[in-house]
């Protein structure tokens, strides 16, 4: 089994996209079928999206955790601190070195090191 497919909804998806451009991903702007227009990033053979909103939904869901193994760790880690995004001291763990993150909507991202 693999995973394909992660949708993240929120109020203010071109933030969200610009937040995860820091961290290393493109993002096309597009829509398919009755879908309404949205961000998606492929991940190897996943895509990540990003979508508005659902229309009963009032709030971004902040209990989805993300984590990615990023190429450029130290440089990334610069960008974050150059745009005032704080993140926690990286540290080794049983899973790797990695720092923490939150994105816009509060979500917590774990970035390790490659």
């Amino acid at each position: 089994m693999e995973i394909r497919l992660i949708v993240i909804r929120t109020n203010e998806p071109k933030r969200l996209a610009d937040f995860y451009n820091l961290l290393g991903l493109t993002f096309d702007y597009h829509k398919h079928g009755n879908s309404p227009m949205h961000y998606s990033s492929k991940i190897g053979n996943m895509v990540l999206e990003i979508y508005p909103l659902a229309k009963n939904q009032t709030e971004a869901d902040k209990n989805i955790r993300l984590g990615f193994v990023i190429d450029n760790f130290e440089k990334t880690l610069n960008l974050l601190n150059h745009h005032s995004i704080s993140f926690s001291e990286p540290m080794q763990t049983d899973f790797g070195f990695l720092t923490i993150v939150s994105d816009p909507d509060g979500r917590k991202i774990e970035l390790y090191k490659k």
